[in-house]
């Protein structure tokens, strides 16, 4: 590897990174919870509101302006392992239930 190379590669590796902090950084506080179920919107409230929505197959948690789902029937529990969400554009989904939980 000369050294130009390796110039290169850390100009891309801290372009990169640089994106990822400024990406993180200005991401908006989202304002509403959408939960849909087989397509079809089930929930659509204020991230404030401070609720446990059970669909049946899973429950989401909206606690002091955090969102996450606690609980899932399904095997993989990817979507409980997913964590907390409250910015613009963050999703968790269960595949196998069909539940999405997007923040707006």
């Amino acid at each position: 590897m000369k050294k130009g190379d390796i110039i290169i590669i850390s100009a891309v590796a801290a372009a990169f990174v640089l994106s990822i902090v400024l990406l993180i950084s200005f991401s908006k506080q989202g304002s509403r919870v959408v939960i849909k179920q087989d397509n079809k919107i089930i929930y659509n409230k204020s991230i404030n509101a401070n609720e446990t929505v059970d669909t049946g197959t899973n429950t989401v948690v909206i606690k002091d302006g955090i969102v996450y789902m606690s609980d899932a029937t399904c095997k993989n529990q990817v979507c409980v392992n997913t964590g907390k969400i409250s910015k613009k554009g963050e999703s968790i989904v269960c595949l196998p239930n069909k539940v999405i939980v997007e923040i707006e």
